[in-house]
């Protein structure tokens, strides 16, 4: 095998939405740099993560529609899915996006080469492409290599019958049967496309209600409509053991506390029940750095333990959230080139891509009230919102908790189909400062779904215009 030395002043291991961005930003700030990436750029997120899941979810919502057109005037006979084509249309939006990182990382004069990283000393780095040992010396080695699905006792991976969120996302045809183990935000979004384009499916969650960790008052509108679509929901269930027979797999599942069994025919099972830092096989032990519970834990500059090294993205901890690693990875390029810079942050919202879908941006009101803040809440419904009738999609509200005093907005919650782009509002106005006086005097346009964004923070005021106030 053949051998080569280079030296760069920042090397990234990883070539995800952190890793990338790290790369970019580099090259605009003139440090020699280099992303490496065992396999494509854009990482699970643009790969099989994120952008596929997406579209998928987009296709159900569309055929969805189709099939309930007629409700709003729009007859379409014989309306059916074609799965195989449906992933040929979704490898295409993946291969628009992942050619654009390498174009990006180029265009910025960052080199990229593929190939598993190793750290095998001080400042310097392993690469091995398959053809060639590239031993690589840098100043600083930026940690981003991501996170994987956690695999459960019994149900190993196997690509056929046990599946992970990408290989649910690769079907080329839908399962006529689907069960998902596990209740949270992967689960109950892939859950639900399948839902929509005909599968029968079927949710084991072992907490006593899905999307934990979610304003149960937001979570409630989105089990609603999982009745609706025909699924069904197993709370305070556990997934035993499963077994071939015949044609089908058959689920043995425990429920309640009393231990008692039952079984579920499944075509698919899918696992989702959270994810584990990429932390093993990097070498860290070698130079070092820190590891808890798979995690690199690091300081407001993302530094490690040792010098010279950093770690962004799902490996840095927890949220474990594509833009919070891109934002990180800008951080460490600055804090690299010698800037003053920190991951200093008000709030990361989080969007969840149900339906309806909800998107979070600050605290709740319970966890404000727990931190010694008096608060008030406004909310207003999207049955009361010109847009969201129009659109024939009125169920969700959204949310404001302020504070009593001063009215500084601590958190908005949304709930409703548009949350995912309603929530950057939200964000920017925690991020500010604002008052809910700001969010209510500041004119929206109409007819739009951030009007309820508007509309809740004059509630919380006692100042609604197109609700009664409370």
């Amino acid at each position: 095998m053949a051998s080569e030395s280079i030296h760069v002043e920042a090397l990234v291991i990883g070539a995800g939405p952190g890793g990338y961005v790290a790369g970019i930003r580099l090259g605009q700030l003139k440090i020699k740099a280099m992303v490496v990436e065992k396999d494509q750029p854009g990482g699970i997120c643009l790969n099989v993560g994120c952008i596929p899941s997406k579209a998928l979810i987009n296709a159900s919502k569309i055929y969805d529609k189709m099939k309930h057109g007629a409700d709003y005037g729009l007859l379409a006979d014989n309306v059916r899915v074609d799965m195989k084509k449906m992933q040929t249309w979704k490898g295409e939006v993946v291969s628009k996006l992942t050619s654009g990182v390498k174009q990006l990382l180029k265009t910025n004069n960052c080199d990229y080469r593929t190939g598993t990283a190793r750290i095998v000393g001080p400042r310097t780095v392993e690469l091995d492409d398959g053809k060639t040992k590239t031993t690589v010396t840098a100043d600083h080695i930026v940690l981003a290599t991501g996170s994987r699905p956690i695999e459960i006792p019994g149900f190993k991976f196997d690509g056929k019958r046990v599946v992970d969120s990408t290989g649910a996302l690769a079907f080329d045809q839908v399962p006529q049967r689907l069960v998902v183990i596990g209740g949270g935000y992967i689960g109950i979004e892939i859950g639900t496309l399948y839902a929509k384009l005909g599968a029968q499916v079927t949710v084991v969650e072992a907490l006593p209600g899905i999307l934990s960790g979610t304003d149960p008052e937001l979570g409630q509108l989105v089990a609603r409509k999982l009745k609706k679509l025909g699924v069904t929901v197993l709370t305070g269930a556990k997934a035993k053991s499963w077994a071939e027979k015949g044609d089908k797999a058959v689920l043995t599942v425990e429920v309640g506390d009393k231990g008692e069994t039952s079984t579920i025919d499944a075509d698919k099972i899918m696992v989702a029940v959270g994810r584990r830092p990429n932390s093993e096989g990097l070498g860290l032990e070698t130079v070092g750095v820190k590891v808890d519970r798979g995690f690199v834990p690091v300081d407001r500059q993302l530094r490690t333990n040792v010098a010279g090294i950093y770690a962004i993205g799902d490996l840095a901890g927890q949220p474990m959230l594509a833009h919070k690693a891109s934002h990180e990875a800008e951080v460490v390029a600055e804090v690299i080139a010698g800037h003053k810079a920190a991951m200093d942050v008000r709030c990361i919202p989080a969007v969840i891509f149900s339906d309806p879908e909800i998107a979070t941006a600050g605290v709740t009101a319970d966890e404000a009230e727990k931190a010694g803040r008096k608060v008030k809440i406004g909310k207003f419904p999207f049955a009361a919102l010109g847009r969201a009738i129009a659109n024939a999609d009125t169920d969700g509200f959204v949310k404001v908790v302020i504070d009593a005093a001063s009215h500084e907005v601590l958190g908005i919650h949304v709930v409703g189909n548009g949350a995912s782009d309603v929530i950057a509002e939200a964000a920017l106005a925690i991020e500010m400062g604002a008052l809910a006086d700001d969010l209510s005097l500041t004119i929206h346009a109409h007819p739009t779904l951030p009007e309820a964004i508007m509309e809740a923070a004059k509630a919380s005021l006692g100042e609604a215009i197109h609700i009664v106030n409370r």
